[in-house]
């Protein structure tokens, strides 16, 4: 969950990119901002940095970010460095991914499987949750060994669990209660 900062600060470049109706764009230029900053973490180090002036915080978005990515996003980038929001980046770029996601009609998921799922398998799990929720759907593959065997569907705070370590504590429980498995 997203503090309330985050939030507020999200909400701000959801609206000026909802005015300016390049809602997709912007999504784009903040996926590519975070995975530049996860692919870098020295850039992160740098924002945080105390000895570095804001000025050359500024400097540095201008010349790594400016052509990159549009003059609306560098200013937002810019007033989080004034603000001494930065601490906050990754924050606010989740949150305004959330909304733009929401208004754009797209869900992201989570497939947990004990074994990692090749494109042919996530693709049939995407086309199915597509057609379920009518919605586009952007899926992540998690391994998880515990699972033993089958999938675990996450989408927002709903969870479909069909894997066997599911199926084999169902049955252990019901067992134990001198039930039927």
């Amino acid at each position: 969950m997203a503090s309330e900062i985050a939030v507020r600060y999200a909400q701000g470049l959801f609206e000026l990119s909802e005015e300016m109706n390049t809602v997709k764009q912007t999504k784009q230029e903040v996926e590519t901002l975070q995975k530049v900053i996860s692919d870098n973490p020295e850039v992160e180090l740098f924002f945080r940095a105390v000895k570095v002036t804001k000025q050359e915080k500024r400097n540095f978005i201008d010349q790594v970010f400016g052509k990159m990515c549009s003059h609306e996003l560098v200013s937002f980038l810019k007033l989080l460095i004034d603000k001494g929001r930065m601490n906050c980046l990754h924050e606010i770029l989740d949150a305004y991914l959330e909304m733009a996601d929401e208004k754009l009609g797209i869900v992201r998921a989570v497939v947990s499987s004990a074994r990692p799922l090749n494109e042919k398998q996530m693709d049939q799990i995407r086309k199915a949750l597509e057609n379920k929720m009518n919605q586009t759907v952007i899926l992540s593959n998690r391994t998880d060994p515990s699972l033993i065997a089958g999938i675990k569907v996450t989408v927002g705070n709903r969870v479909t669990d069909i894997t066997m370590a599911t199926k084999i504590e169902t049955m252990k429980n019901a067992l134990l209660k001198g039930g039927q498995a």
